[in-house]
Protein backbone atom coordinates (compact mmCIF):
# COMPACT_ATOMS: atom_id res chain seq x y z
CA UNK A 1 0.00 0.00 0.00
CA UNK A 2 1.53 3.29 -1.05
CA UNK A 3 1.13 5.97 1.92
CA UNK A 4 0.37 9.56 1.53
CA UNK A 5 3.58 11.46 0.46
CA UNK A 6 4.86 13.48 2.98
CA UNK A 7 5.11 17.26 2.07
CA UNK A 8 8.73 18.52 2.83
CA UNK A 9 8.17 22.19 2.05
CA UNK A 10 5.53 22.56 3.73
CA UNK A 11 6.86 20.58 7.58
CA UNK A 12 10.00 23.34 6.30
CA UNK A 13 7.29 26.48 6.75
CA UNK A 14 5.73 24.91 9.44
CA UNK A 15 7.36 22.19 11.38
CA UNK A 16 5.08 21.02 13.92
CA UNK A 17 6.29 17.46 14.32
CA UNK A 18 9.91 15.73 14.17
CA UNK A 19 10.84 15.02 11.29
CA UNK A 20 12.30 11.71 10.98
CA UNK A 21 14.56 10.76 7.98
CA UNK A 22 16.25 7.29 7.53
CA UNK A 23 18.03 5.20 4.84
CA UNK A 24 21.53 4.03 3.84
CA UNK A 25 24.34 5.86 4.33
CA UNK A 26 25.47 4.14 1.18
CA UNK A 27 23.39 2.84 -1.94
CA UNK A 28 25.80 -0.83 -2.69
CA UNK A 29 23.73 -2.45 -4.87
CA UNK A 30 20.21 -1.95 -5.99
CA UNK A 31 19.26 -5.10 -3.74
CA UNK A 32 20.51 -3.82 -0.97
CA UNK A 33 18.99 -0.66 -1.76
CA UNK A 34 14.83 -2.15 -2.50
CA UNK A 35 15.23 -4.34 0.88
CA UNK A 36 15.99 -1.41 2.76
CA UNK A 37 13.74 1.33 1.32
CA UNK A 38 10.92 -2.08 1.81
CA UNK A 39 11.68 -1.97 5.37
CA UNK A 40 11.59 1.48 6.17
CA UNK A 41 8.75 2.31 4.50
CA UNK A 42 6.11 0.48 7.02
CA UNK A 43 7.46 2.39 9.65
CA UNK A 44 5.15 5.44 9.82
CA UNK A 45 7.58 7.92 11.84
CA UNK A 46 9.90 7.92 9.04
CA UNK A 47 9.26 10.83 6.56
CA UNK A 48 11.97 10.84 4.39
CA UNK A 49 14.56 8.42 2.95
CA UNK A 50 18.00 9.33 2.82
CA UNK A 51 20.65 7.35 0.60
CA UNK A 52 24.11 8.52 -0.25
CA UNK A 53 24.81 7.91 -3.66
CA UNK A 54 27.67 9.86 -4.57
CA UNK A 55 30.51 8.80 -1.63
CA UNK A 56 33.23 10.80 -1.39
CA UNK A 57 36.49 9.18 0.77
CA UNK A 58 39.52 10.65 2.34
CA UNK A 59 41.30 8.17 0.43
CA UNK A 60 41.35 7.11 -3.33
CA UNK A 61 40.34 3.41 -4.84
CA UNK A 62 37.43 2.81 -2.15
CA UNK A 63 33.88 2.67 -2.91
CA UNK A 64 32.98 6.13 -4.20
CA UNK A 65 29.13 5.51 -4.67
CA UNK A 66 26.74 3.81 -7.49
CA UNK A 67 26.43 7.42 -8.65
CA UNK A 68 23.37 7.94 -11.51
CA UNK A 69 22.31 4.38 -11.66
CA UNK A 70 21.34 4.60 -8.22
CA UNK A 71 19.26 8.11 -9.04
CA UNK A 72 17.20 5.61 -11.11
CA UNK A 73 16.39 3.23 -8.75
CA UNK A 74 15.80 6.18 -6.03
CA UNK A 75 13.06 7.36 -8.71
CA UNK A 76 11.89 3.95 -8.83
CA UNK A 77 11.27 3.45 -5.20
CA UNK A 78 9.75 7.04 -4.55
CA UNK A 79 7.29 6.22 -7.40
CA UNK A 80 6.74 2.72 -6.23
CA UNK A 81 6.75 3.50 -2.02
CA UNK A 82 5.38 6.91 -2.57
CA UNK A 83 7.43 8.31 -0.01
CA UNK A 84 9.64 11.02 -0.43
CA UNK A 85 13.78 10.50 -1.02
CA UNK A 86 16.82 12.68 -0.84
CA UNK A 87 20.46 12.22 -1.93
CA UNK A 88 23.63 14.40 -0.88
CA UNK A 89 25.53 16.48 -3.72
CA UNK A 90 28.82 17.75 -4.06
CA UNK A 91 29.27 19.07 -7.54
CA UNK A 92 26.56 21.12 -10.05
CA UNK A 93 27.01 17.96 -11.99
CA UNK A 94 25.18 16.07 -8.99
CA UNK A 95 22.96 18.57 -8.80
CA UNK A 96 21.52 18.44 -12.75
CA UNK A 97 21.54 14.55 -12.18
CA UNK A 98 20.02 14.63 -9.09
CA UNK A 99 17.15 17.18 -10.19
CA UNK A 100 16.50 15.48 -13.64
CA UNK A 101 15.57 12.51 -11.83
CA UNK A 102 13.16 14.58 -9.71
CA UNK A 103 14.72 13.44 -6.24
CA UNK A 104 12.78 15.30 -3.80
CA UNK A 105 15.38 16.99 -1.70
CA UNK A 106 18.95 17.34 -1.29
CA UNK A 107 21.75 17.34 1.49
CA UNK A 108 25.24 18.97 1.41
CA UNK A 109 27.72 17.12 3.40
CA UNK A 110 29.76 18.77 6.09
CA UNK A 111 32.93 18.46 4.00
CA UNK A 112 31.59 20.39 1.32
CA UNK A 113 30.06 22.43 3.61
CA UNK A 114 33.48 23.36 4.73
CA UNK A 115 33.94 24.68 0.99
CA UNK A 116 33.16 28.15 0.12
CA UNK A 117 33.73 27.71 -3.49
CA UNK A 118 31.98 24.61 -3.71
CA UNK A 119 28.78 26.01 -1.67
CA UNK A 120 28.89 29.30 -4.22
CA UNK A 121 29.06 26.17 -7.50
CA UNK A 122 26.19 24.54 -5.63
CA UNK A 123 24.29 27.71 -4.81
CA UNK A 124 24.97 28.07 -8.77
CA UNK A 125 23.64 25.61 -9.92
CA UNK A 126 20.64 25.29 -7.69
CA UNK A 127 19.52 28.87 -9.12
CA UNK A 128 15.64 28.59 -10.20
CA UNK A 129 15.29 25.77 -8.49
CA UNK A 130 13.06 25.20 -5.28
CA UNK A 131 13.93 22.22 -3.76
CA UNK A 132 14.53 21.85 -0.23
CA UNK A 133 18.06 21.75 0.29
CA UNK A 134 19.13 20.52 4.14
CA UNK A 135 23.27 21.49 5.03
CA UNK A 136 25.36 19.59 7.13
CA UNK A 137 27.31 22.07 9.89
CA UNK A 138 30.91 21.86 8.88
CA UNK A 139 33.55 19.29 10.69
CA UNK A 140 35.45 21.63 12.44
CA UNK A 141 33.53 23.95 14.90
CA UNK A 142 32.65 27.23 12.31
CA UNK A 143 29.51 28.78 13.27
CA UNK A 144 30.48 32.01 10.67
CA UNK A 145 31.77 28.95 7.75
CA UNK A 146 28.05 27.42 8.49
CA UNK A 147 25.96 30.74 8.34
CA UNK A 148 28.00 31.17 5.21
CA UNK A 149 26.65 28.36 3.16
CA UNK A 150 23.06 29.03 4.41
CA UNK A 151 23.47 32.71 2.84
CA UNK A 152 25.09 31.96 -0.49
CA UNK A 153 22.05 28.97 -1.36
CA UNK A 154 19.30 32.00 -0.10
CA UNK A 155 21.45 34.30 -2.30
CA UNK A 156 20.64 32.04 -4.50
CA UNK A 157 16.96 31.95 -4.95
CA UNK A 158 16.88 28.52 -2.65
CA UNK A 159 13.89 29.08 0.25
CA UNK A 160 13.83 25.82 1.53
CA UNK A 161 16.63 25.31 3.94
CA UNK A 162 17.23 23.06 7.13
CA UNK A 163 20.56 22.63 9.08
CA UNK A 164 21.61 19.44 9.81
CA UNK A 165 23.55 19.75 13.00
CA UNK A 166 26.17 16.24 13.14
CA UNK A 167 28.26 17.12 16.08
CA UNK A 168 31.32 18.40 16.39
Amino acid sequence: MMRAKFDIRSWIENPKELLVIAGPCSVESETQFADTVMQIKDIQSVNLIRAGIWKPRTRPNGFEGIGEEGLKWMRHLADTTGMPFMTEVATPQHVEQALNHKIDALWIGARTTANPFSIQELADSLRGSDIPVFVKNPIAADLKLWIGAFERLSSSGLKYLVAIHRGF
